[in-house]
């Protein structure tokens, strides 16, 4: 079993930056591939960003790219999304979510995570 605490969240004007960070405990959690979803009031819970397990291999949403960057501590058991730029179509709640697909690359598909986060508010303003 895999525990998932998000934080960092919170109400920003447009054009500032937030970092989210994810607590993981219950596992060695370098072993598997991390991942931040988001979900807007109405839509379905959609992909942002995803990490492999050492950190190597990233990819993003072509919403995000650019903007957004998501890395990982192993030693701290800690996955962040750094977020610049921000502007009112990025508010939602967060997720961060864990794999237990034994792959060395990024996993992109939310079906394929098995662990999530309670969710985290990030509300931009204009």
């Amino acid at each position: 079993q895999v525990q998932l605490v998000e934080s960092g969240g919170g109400l920003v004007q447009a054009g500032s930056s937030l970092r989210l960070s994810c607590l993981a405990s219950g596992r060695t959690f370098s072993n598997g591939p991390m991942g931040w979803f988001r979900q807007a009031p109405g839509k379905e819970r959609e992909f942002v960003a995803a990490i492999n397990w050492s950190g190597s291999i990233t990819y993003y949403a072509d919403s995000v790219k650019g903007r957004f960057t998501i890395s990982r501590d192993n030693a701290k058991n800690t996955v962040y999304l750094q977020m610049n730029s921000l502007n009112p179509g990025d508010t939602a709640v967060y997720y961060c979510a864990a794999s237990g697909a034994r792959v060395s690359t990024v996993v992109v598909l939310l079906s394929r995570y098995d662990y999530w986060g309670q969710g985290t508010q990030v509300t931009v303003s204009s």
